[in-house]
């Protein structure tokens, strides 16, 4: 028997396209991913600024509610004058510091 030499196995073309499509396709997953992250933390983000509004919002209707079960008394019927009409009391004086 004589020995046959063996001859080195040829790469078909597939392999080396099928590997480039793979990692293509790899490629626009990772890009995918990266955009929805950021989609993530932006949304993150707005969540964040929206529950600091309810909260301040929050904040402002207690203190509302507070003020009608509290009713109309002198001293706040005062402030409400002094700082929504601009009224002032006669012995009271205001200074208007403008830049």
């Amino acid at each position: 028997m004589a020995k046959e030499k063996k001859q080195p196995k040829r790469r078909s073309g597939g392999s080396i396209i099928t590997k480039v499509l793979i990692l293509a396709i790899l490629v626009a997953i990772g890009v995918q991913l990266r955009s929805l992250h950021v989609q993530v933390q932006d949304a993150e983000a707005e969540r964040d600024a929206l529950a600091a509004q309810v909260e301040t919002q929050r904040q402002e209707n207690d203190a509302l509610a507070a003020d009608i079960a509290e009713g109309a008394t002198d001293e706040k019927m005062k402030e409400i004058a002094q700082e929504e009409l601009g009224l002032i009391s006669p012995n009271q004086r205001v200074f208007s510091i403008t830049n």
